[in-house]
């Protein structure tokens, strides 16, 4: 294909799905149509940010799908990129593949890539590019006509994910999050070729380990388990709610009870109220608190019922995308209004890593606020133990070894996304050698919710 006209025609319609428009489109409609799922769960509030779908032949796990796709139905003006992740069936990737494509057909029509969203990942070393993996994949394709009933009007980001960690693929997701335009696709099957009864039971175990935003541990779990596991993590560190929209296997659809695949389907809900309250509320505070010790004007600060309450906050400030100071508390010991104002003062005017900010700077400056939850012991025989327990994209981790103490806030998995680099630099920054340890080291790991302010013109 030449990049910049290609387009990667369908390669399994008239196989997983109606080859012919009218069909294609009658098939749609019955399985958004569908009766109520079999096992739901309460509706969660907040905004719906990501779903994970089945990618079965729409005859047997098209009606699972439905019933996610049919929440999109009044986003339609909202949502205008959709990113699909899903795994690779018929070629071997190290990392997650993009395509050269400029658009992606389906028999009702072609579907525009987001490539500029694509060139942004670049720099990332886990994004390779591969229009092999996407040639004859079905994960991602046959989500797509789906989306093109439901959405109408949108830009893909389809990456087919191979060998990659789950930090790997939270990280990628992280980059692409956006905002409310922003849809996130994970596609997967659960488990393959059990007895009808062998598979509800460890169907129904993974849907709990999803529910509760556990990383799954093994593909017999689900095909789709590395995309799944990035989307938890990221999902568990944003605080999103999730809920079943849908779950069977193909002995309930059209396959007999023997051998069958299993199917669910998951609604992941963003936060909106809290991130569009009290985020402002914090992030504001922290500017005026500088402000303040500058002698400048202040803005008008929002009220929010949470600012009384103790909470431990670190404030870290930024220019041009560089570090420019970072103070923060590890312990809810304070009323909130106060901890983040107290934090922001420091991190512009204490960090012994840079000289006071000036009042030059303060205009070009950009503040982020991060609330942490209260740190948890992590329980490890020995070093190798405890790296395997950290979660990428996911824990803040404090070490203390002695008099050594030292902690990065979760944000740093973005440039160091694998748990042994990760500790060894936390080492550095505790005062210890990278290669140091020892049985007295104690960790502890925390999460955050975070705010930033937009990017300075």
């Amino acid at each position: 294909m030449s990049p910049a006209t290609a387009i990667r025609p369908p390669a399994v319609a008239g196989m997983f799905y109606p080859g012919d428009p009218a069909s294609l489109q009658d098939e749609l409609a019955t399985c958004l149509a569908g009766l109520p799922a079999p096992t739901p769960e309460p509706a969660a509030t907040g905004m719906l940010k990501a779903l994970i779908v089945p990618h079965a032949g729409y005859i047997y796990s098209g009606g699972t799908a439905g019933h996610a796709y049919a929440l999109l139905a009044p986003l339609a003006g909202r949502i205008r990129r959709v990113v699909v992740l899903g795994p690779c069936h018929r070629a071997s990737v190290q990392g997650l593949a993009a395509p050269t494509a400029q658009a992606f057909a389906t028999p009702l029509g072609r579907i525009p890539l987001d490539r500029a969203a694509l060139d942004a990942l670049a720099d990332l070393p886990q994004v390779v590019v591969s229009d092999a993996a996407h040639a004859q994949e079905h994960s991602l394709e046959v989500q797509l006509p789906f989306l093109q009933t439901v959405l109408g009007q949108f830009e893909l980001v389809p990456l087919a994910v191979g060998e990659a960690s789950s930090g790997e693929v939270a990280q990628v997701l992280e980059r692409l999050w956006g905002g409310p335009e922003t849809l996130i696709v994970i596609s997967s099957d659960l488990s393959h070729f059990h007895s009808y009864r062998e598979a509800q039971s460890i169907d129904k175990a993974t849907a709990q380990h999803i529910l509760a935003l556990d990383q799954l541990t093994s593909f017999e779990q689900a095909c789709g388990a590395l995309p799944i596991n990035g989307l938890l993590a990221v999902a568990r560190r944003r605080g999103l709610r999730i809920e079943r929209v849908a779950q069977c296997n193909s002995g309930d659809t059209a396959g007999d009870k023997s051998r069958v695949v299993g199917y669910a389907s998951f609604a992941l809900y963003e936060p909106a109220a809290v991130a569009s309250d009290l985020g402002p509320a914090l992030l504001v505070r922290a500017r005026n608190a500088i402000a303040a010790s500058l002698k400048q004007p202040t803005q008008a600060e929002p009220a929010h019922p949470a600012l009384n309450q103790p909470g431990a906050t670190f404030v870290t400030l930024t220019q041009n995308a560089a570090l420019r100071g970072c103070i923060g508390s590890l312990e809810a010991r304070r009323p909130l209004d106060q901890d983040v104002r107290a934090n922001a003062v420091a991190a512009a005017f204490s960090d012994p890593r840079f000289p006071p900010l000036t009042l030059a700077e303060f205009a070009h400056t950009r503040v982020e606020v991060s609330l942490l939850t209260v740190p948890q012991p992590i329980s490890f025989t020995d070093e190798a133990d405890a790296i395997r327990q950290l979660r990428p994209h996911v824990d803040g981790v404090i070490l203390i070894a002695g008099p050594r103490r030292g902690t990065f806030l979760p944000q740093v998995w973005e440039q160091l996304p694998e748990p042994r680099q990760f500790l060894a630099h936390l080492k550095q920054k505790a005062g210890l050698p990278s290669d140091w340890w020892s049985s007295e080291v104690q960790l502890q790991r925390y999460e955050v919710q975070k705010w930033k302010e937009a990017p300075i013109p």
